[in-house]
Formats: structure tokens, C-alpha cells, sequence
């Protein structure tokens, strides 16, 4: 069953602007990024480590960094407590399932921590697919 995207996206927010790993590199996070789960698509922008905007219905020519790109079921399996083997991180999934990572991967790569701990907090939040 989704979760209800708008309080997902609140819950999400939340979440991440209260989490102190971010916190404490928050100066340097600043970027846009989408995921597509399929079906929904979110583009999440953090200014200094805080998310300045979710877009929960984003227009084709809406702009991101970066996207993450995989089917409802693989986003459904990240965002278990404890994930199967192969969908604990964005890398295990892009070698072995359908998760793929578009766009400029350089500004990805410069914000990994961060990005990658919002990513985890998807075992907390969920996801709204």
C-alpha cells in the first residue's frame, strides 16, 4: 500500500533536516535530485543541507542534478527496515537490479555522504510508491 505522497514528502522533510550526520556537513549539501519510482516521481532540493523544496509533481523540463531511476518494487525494497541483499544501496542495485543513475553523477559524487544518508532514511520513511 503507498504512502500518501504529500505526507511522505512532509515526513521525509522532517526527517532529513533533523538528521545530525547531515547537520554536520550541511554548508557543503546543496544540489537537486530527482527519484523516479515509476508512477511517482519527486525532485528534492537541499540548500546547505536543508530541503528547500520537494516537487511532487514535477513537469518534464523541471530541472535536477542528478536522478535516481528504478521501478515501484525496487524503490518498495529500499525503503524496507532491512532490505534484501542487493537493494541496501544505490550501488548493489545499479550493478544488480533496475536502478539507474542519470545526469551529472560528478555533483552526486561531491554530495555521496549526504545523499546517501537521505537515501537510508527511506527505511524509516518509507516510500510513496
Amino acid at each position: 500500500m503507498a504512502i500518501d505522497i504529500k505526507s511522505w514528502a512532509n515526513k521525509f522533510k522532517s526527517m532529513s533536516d533533523n538528521d545530525q550526520t547531515i547537520a554536520a556537513m550541511a554548508k557543503y549539501y546543496t544540489c537537486t535530485f530527482m527519484w523516479d519510482m515509476g508512477d511517482k516521481k519527486v525532485i528534492i532540493e537541499m540548500h546547505d543541507g536543508k530541503v528547500k523544496n520537494i516537487n511532487i509533481d514535477p513537469a518534464p523540463l523541471d530541472a535536477y542534478d542528478f536522478a535516481l531511476r528504478a521501478g515501484a518494487q525496487t524503490w518498495r525494497e529500499f525503503g524496507q527496515p532491512i532490505p534484501k541483499p542487493m537493494f541496501h544501496g544505490i550501488w548493489a542495485a545499479s550493478f544488480r537490479e533496475d536502478l539507474k543513475l542519470e545526469g551529472n553523477i560528478l555533483v552526486m559524487m561531491q554530495n555521496l555522504r549526504n545523499f546517501t544518508v537521505q537515501f537510508e532514511l527511506l527505511r524509516k520513511c518509507g516510500v510513496p510508491v
